[in-house]
């Protein structure tokens, strides 16, 4: 039996045309972008081009887009970057200690985490509450913003539930505070239209992986109004703000794939969306909680959960009948807690561990949803018999 990608916001197979673009910069020898002969010229000129496809990708100037290494760099690129940047506006963190880093209570840990490192600096990081949709409480977000606030961070679309937040308006509310304002669209990108300027943030990070482009390339799109701290020092590539020698293979493939995602944008979002409510609609009758379904959501992610039924023993099922699907953030495997993002949204933590993810992609078929409705079937009713016998 062939087996069914169904996990498309972990990770993507790489497009064919991409590959093809990268594969003379991989197998024969070009130059280090800082060179100053004819190769490192020749590898110069293909990143500027990539950068420039990254920009109109996203609603950017290509002077904003600075490459890193993952989105996780490029998120704490962000929020330490900004935190310290504001401190210094303000006379430095000395005579601020105690600037707030707000980040949504549903952030990916490599936003989260950052933010609480940051305290041994002296800032002070505070979660904002989310309703039971998934969505940042803008009320209580306000109230926060009372206290002195370095940088608000929230991510756009959640890469759990998929839920999309009203990014205009927090980035409102947070620059009326003196705050900058970051958010996470590496779910984003290739699926709902993106415009930098149009969410009034001050950085936005980006990543090549989730849009059929080659791991190992990102972006911080950044405001270059703001003197933001470097996050890595060294040679002084992107314009000093990232040092390291650029991946110039894997950049050319981020370039190319952000390219092929716009134009490919209409048709994605309207085959996953077909098959996430072919999807959802089967789901009625096997009893399940769907997600921030009363949001609006990413087409092609369904978060759900089968009552009585660990989610990581269903997706190792699953696996075994040959559909990859997954339990939640594929960058936090490891952890055997509940989901955190659907604590934060009020579910119990029994519920919540229940809880898988499908994120459909360009090349999955109406027909492969029917029939793994029909495994999926199966395997609930063979569990709950195990579960059962067991009790």
């Amino acid at each position: 039996m062939e087996s069914v990608y169904l996990d498309h916001n972990a990770t993507t197979a790489l497009d064919s045309q991409v590959l093809e673009a990268m594969l003379p910069w991989m197998h024969t020898q070009s130059g280090n972008p800082t060179s100053r002969h004819s190769y490192g010229r020749a590898s110069r000129d293909a990143v500027e081009h990539a950068r420039t496809q990254v920009a109109d990708a996203c609603g950017a100037y290509p002077s904003q887009v600075v490459f890193t290494a993952s989105g996780t760099e490029a998120n704490n690129f962000a929020v330490k970057g900004l935190a310290l940047a504001k401190a210094h506006t303000l006379g430095g963190i000395e005579l601020n200690s105690g600037l707030q880093i707000l980040s949504s209570a549903i952030e990916h840990p490599c936003v989260s985490r950052p933010a609480l490192a940051m305290q041994s600096l002296g800032f002070m990081p505070r979660a904002i509450a989310v309703n039971q949709h998934g969505l940042v409480d803008l009320v209580k977000l306000q109230e926060q913003l009372v206290k002195s606030t370095a940088l608000v961070s929230a991510m756009l679309a959640n890469n759990e539930t998929g839920v999309i937040q009203d990014l205009a308006k927090i980035a409102e509310l947070a620059r009326a505070h003196g705050a900058f304002v970051h958010t996470d669209a590496v779910q984003a990108l290739g699926k709902i239209s993106l415009n930098f300027a149009d969410l009034n943030v001050h950085a936005m990070t980006i990543s090549s992986h989730k849009i059929h482009g080659p791991q190992g390339a990102a972006a911080l799109i950044l405001d270059k109004r703001i003197d933001i701290q470097p996050l890595l020092h060294g040679g002084g590539q992107e314009k000093g703000l990232r040092s390291g020698t650029e991946n110039v293979a894997a950049i050319i493939g981020f370039g190319l794939a952000c390219e092929l995602a716009v134009k490919r944008l209409k048709d994605f979002a309207s085959h996953t969306a077909t098959l996430r409510d072919q999807f959802e609609q089967g789901l009625k009758v096997l009893d399940v909680t769907i997600f921030g379904s009363q949001a609006n959501r990413l087409p092609n992610t369904s978060f759900f959960a089968i009552h009585s039924i660990e989610g990581e023993t269903l997706v190792m099922a699953l696996d075994r009948k040959g559909y990859a699907v997954a339990s939640g953030s594929a960058c936090s495997s490891d952890s055997t807690e509940p989901s955190h993002v659907l604590l934060a949204m009020g579910v119990d933590a029994d519920t919540a561990r229940g809880a898988v993810r499908v994120s459909f992609g360009p090349h999955n078929t109406t027909e492969q949803v029917a029939e793994f409705l029909k495994v999926l079937k199966t395997e609930i009713a063979r569990l709950r018999q195990l579960t059962a016998i067991a009790a």
